[in-house]
């Protein structure tokens, strides 16, 4: 099972909508620059938009019984989701990585992780101060990144890897406003702009 992008981000948005309580501290977090505050707060959104799809999820403070190993994380990835009840081995139907580093080079290195995972929806969260900063930083990710994959490998990734970054800067048009995501374009080895409302 590979999760959609779209169904997946419609399902995060509502989420958003739904449980104030979480869209009010992701939203704090973010104006106080309180970078700890706001990963714990997306884990949980992100954890909630998954289940929301019928999902299993494993994540910090969400611990996972459906393989025959209980965990928190699996592969060292922030967040997996897994289809069905438990009792088997069965691989991620999307991962993770919810990443408050300022340091293009972690967040890099998130984005590498997730892509070493190959038939999941891969998504990557990021933070940047303003929504300037958030495109330079993406697109340094497909230079340094994407670039590094030959094109074949590129082209058999399976499902979709999205970028999101949050930013302070766009805190007012929260929650719409506050992400700007993009899609990898397996075969121009670029993101572009995510349209999940399609």
């Amino acid at each position: 099972m590979v999760v959609d992008a779209r169904d997946w981000a419609r399902s995060l948005y509502a989420e958003l909508e739904v449980d104030r309580a979480i869209a009010s501290k992701l939203r704090e977090a973010s104006i106080a620059g309180d970078l700890a505050r706001w990963t714990q707060a997306l884990t949980d959104l992100v954890a909630q938009s998954l289940r929301e799809l019928g999902l299993e999820v494993a994540a910090k403070g969400h611990p996972c019984r459906v393989l025959p190993v209980a965990r928190k994380e699996y592969l060292a990835l922030d967040l997996a989701a897994f289809p069905g009840a438990g009792g088997t081995w069965r691989f991620p139907a999307a991962v993770c990585e919810l990443e408050n580093s300022a340091s293009d080079d972690v967040v890099a290195y998130a984005l590498w992780k997730v892509l070493c995972i190959r038939h999941a929806l891969r998504v990557v969260f990021c933070y940047r101060t303003t929504r300037a900063d958030a495109s330079s930083l993406v697109a340094s990710l497909a230079d340094r990144v994407v670039g590094a994959m030959a094109p074949p490998d590129r082209e058999r990734l399976s499902a979709d890897t999205l970028v999101f970054v949050g930013s302070r800067s766009e805190s007012e048009t929260f929650p719409y406003g506050f992400f700007q995501a993009w899609c990898l374009n397996r075969n121009l080895g670029r993101f572009e702009a995510f349209a999940w409302q399609q």
